[in-house]
């Protein structure tokens, strides 16, 4: 039995060409949780979804950074060999430590306002992101990056004004979904839920157009936490639906 443990793990290790120790745990002590990790972790960061491999090893730096995750190394390896280089890894990285500054911006239009008047944070933040960028990677996918470092973050705001921004390139949902899944493995599926209440209250704003598919969950209500007073889901501000 232990034989068999060594075989799987040795050979988990050589088609990876790492192990990371939380797979040794899993496999010796929940083998069936084990098999769930590795089926999930293959639907989510493996198999190809709809983005291409550029954009999906370009959104994981941005996450890697926000989450101060320097043991994803091997994403480092997939980026630059799908095409990458050295300077659009250089800009990602630039725009990853910049989600900061919709923060910055954000405080400034709020507190500085009668001062600044001529201020618009998020116009603010987008020029920031554009010079940072310096023309390296293109719209769609630095845009896609941002959304998830901002989702990893947990800011909420600034979830919604990438989410808004992809919907005025026309980036297609099923794209804007698989760069927000990954903050699940780095940061916990709590950030990707939440970034996906943040998308819903957007798609019922009517501040953007969504798919027909998309058009189904924006019209759904009865979503968020549950309520063991009301038996109900409750809203953000404390509201059942």
């Amino acid at each position: 039995m232990t034989d068999d443990l060594r075989d799987r793990l040795e050979a988990l290790k050589s088609a990876r060409g790492f192990l990371l120790p939380h797979h040794g745990a899993m496999a010796a002590g929940d083998p069936a949780l084990h098999e769930a990790y590795l089926a999930m972790y293959r639907a989510l960061t493996v198999e190809e979804r709809a983005l291409t491999p550029f954009a999906r090893e370009a959104v994981w730096l941005a996450l890697l950074v926000v989450a101060r995750e320097v043991i994803g190394t091997h994403h480092i390896e997939l980026f630059l060999a799908h095409g990458g280089t050295g300077e659009q890894a250089e800009a990602l990285i630039a725009m990853a430590g910049f989600s900061v500054g919709f923060d910055a911006l954000s405080l400034a239009g709020e507190g500085w306002n009668r001062q600044l008047p001529a201020l618009d944070p998020g116009a603010a933040y987008a020029r920031g992101l554009t010079a940072l960028n310096g023309g390296q990677i293109g719209a769609e996918t630095a845009e896609l990056a941002m959304l998830c470092a901002q989702a990893g973050r947990g800011d909420q705001a600034a979830v919604r004004h990438h989410l808004a921004a992809s919907y005025a390139l026309g980036i297609p949902e099923p794209q804007m979904l698989e760069a927000l899944s990954y903050v699940m493995w780095p940061v916990g599926v709590n950030r990707f839920v939440e970034a996906c209440e943040t998308w819903h209250h957007l798609l019922q704003s009517g501040e953007v157009t969504p798919s027909a598919r998309f058009r189904v969950w924006a019209e759904m209500s009865g979503m968020g936490a549950y309520d063991p007073a009301s038996g109900a889901a409750v809203g953000d501000f404390g509201e059942t639906s």
